[in-house]
């Protein structure tokens, strides 16, 4: 439980399973295991209780770069808890594969990358550069599902 130990060490908790708005249905998995693969659907800052975090928002606009970035970790705490949930040990992770981060941006605002660095620094502190060096897009959207300023889906692959 190495993962689980660093987790600990920095002061970081796992959250909860995300509870969308009310009246919202989510027909998917959030990990799909295949093989040697787990395939981690899109995912939302979140607080421990699993409720969105704040700010939400156009990043340029209502949230700050800074805040962006808190938010990309707090999206990778999620994830995590979503891989534990359905792996049952973090240190299954064997690699990062490939991360797609999404970030809600105002116009003008060229900066996606920097916001999704939240994410991938918090993922390569957790699981060294050998296995958490990943492949990586970060994109500007118009609009992402409940104004939540960066959304991240991922790729890693698994040992059994």
């Amino acid at each position: 439980m190495q993962i689980e130990a660093k987790l600990e060490a920095l002061g970081l908790t796992l959250p909860e399973l995300f509870t969308p708005p009310s009246g919202t249905k989510l027909p998917f998995s959030w990990v799909r295991v295949r093989g040697n693969r787990a395939y981690i659907s899109g995912h939302a800052p979140t607080l421990p209780d699993g409720s969105l975090a704040q700010p939400l928002g156009k990043v340029g606009v209502e949230v700050s770069l800074e805040e962006a970035y808190q938010a990309a970790r707090l999206v990778a705490l999620a994830m995590l808890g979503s891989l534990k949930r359905e792996l049952g040990d973090l240190d299954r992770v064997t690699a990062w594969l490939r991360v797609h981060g999404m970030v809600n941006s105002a116009p003008g605002f060229t900066r996606q990358p920097a916001v999704i660095n939240g994410f991938s620094d918090l993922i390569i502190e957790l699981y060294g550069n050998e296995a958490g060096q990943h492949s990586r897009s970060a994109v500007g959207m118009a609009e992402l599902p409940f104004g939540i300023p960066v959304e991240i889906e991922a790729e890693v692959e698994i040992s059994e």
